[in-house]
């Protein structure tokens, strides 16, 4: 990891309200999203962020994690002065956003959660424009990720599909070899290989270097690709560890099937285990943490058939609010 000590993004005591009683001004809309000042009808100082602490370093993949409505997005638009914080500050490569203006923003490469453009323009004549805007970006680097990502060049803005049009989110936002890539919800609309496929291109991003800050409420594709996760809900900021740490608290359903009736207390001392059921030859119960203890245990029976679902934001974040109290947390 180049730079590892180098702040890319820094935000201190961060927060957002909505409101009537804001005085929010109209924000720099981005060329790829609608305009917006923040959530319609928003109650009066409605907060969207609490008191927001994180830094990412340079080099590093985050994942910011959270369900629809957590802050995710009014995080991601502070950064890039699409919106401004109510109190705290914000901070891109050592610069605010705000004084730092069209110099900072060629320096990352930003896909919005909603990729939404009304031009009537092609997509291969959208992308070289916004490349010219950059500093140019070549013709042969466009084809190559249309290619890559499965994207016809030649297809109007207007009458793509929602899958079609994150594609061009994800060109755009690669395009240019950012430092910074910023991306909001990326592999929605993608269906499972394209998903493998944008994993593949972060990686190599972070391996020239780069650094890759990217929300999701799906905790599986973070996991692959993060080294560092922050979790936020409702606001706040509850915890900022590594991956390897996140894991240990992941919660799966699992359902065994065997080849025989499980014997009384057959998985009573399996570790990580909660919640176990057992009717006839089906166990059904939440794993938490490594598995190795349970597979061990099953092993010792004829397993039929084994299903384990993947990881569930919720229940993850209920087992920091057991741990600590029912305490935000940091």
């Amino acid at each position: 990891m180049q730079h590892a000590n180098r702040l890319v993004i820094e935000l201190t005591g961060v927060v957002k309200r909505y409101g009537r009683d804001t005085t929010e001004p109209p924000h720099r809309a981005h060329a790829l999203e609608p305009h917006t000042n923040g959530p319609t009808g928003a109650p009066l100082r409605a907060r969207a962020l609490d008191g927001v602490d994180l830094q990412v370093r340079a080099g590093e993949i985050f994942g910011f994690l959270g369900p629809n409505g957590a802050g995710k997005t009014t995080t991601i638009r502070l950064l890039l002065d699409l919106l401004r914080p109510t109190l705290g500050k914000v901070r891109v490569f050592g610069q605010d956003p705000r004084s730092a203006g069209p110099a900072l923003r060629r320096r990352i490469g930003y896909l919005p959660g909603d990729v939404r453009v009304g031009t009537r323009q092609s997509a291969h004549e959208l992308l070289t424009h916004l490349g010219q805007l950059r500093g140019g970006v070549s013709d042969a680097r466009i084809r190559s990720l249309a290619e890559r990502l499965g994207l016809d060049l030649r297809a109007p803005i207007r009458r793509l599909s929602k899958g079609n049009r994150q594609k061009v989110g994800l060109i755009q936002a690669f395009m240019h070899d950012p430092e910074l890539l910023v991306l909001d919800e990326p592999t929605s609309g993608l269906d499972p290989l394209l998903q493998r496929e944008f994993l593949a291109m972060v990686r190599e991003a972070s391996d020239r270097g780069r650094t890759v800050f990217m929300s999701s409420h799906v905790l599986s594709e973070v996991e692959q690709v993060a080294d560092r996760t922050g979790i936020i809900r409702d606001g706040h900021l509850v915890a900022v560890e590594s991956v390897d740490e996140l894991r240990t608290r992941a919660v799966r359903r699992v359902e065994v099937v065997f080849g025989h009736d499980l014997p009384d207390g057959a998985f009573s001392e399996v570790s990580g285990l909660e919640g176990a059921e057992v009717h006839g030859r089906t166990l059904r119960g939440r794993l938490t943490g490594p598995a190795d203890s349970f597979v061990k245990a099953a092993a010792r029976h004829e397993v039929v058939s084994f299903l384990a679902a993947d990881p569930d934001l919720e229940e993850l974040f209920f087992t920091y609010y057991a741990e600590r109290g029912g305490r935000h947390a940091a």
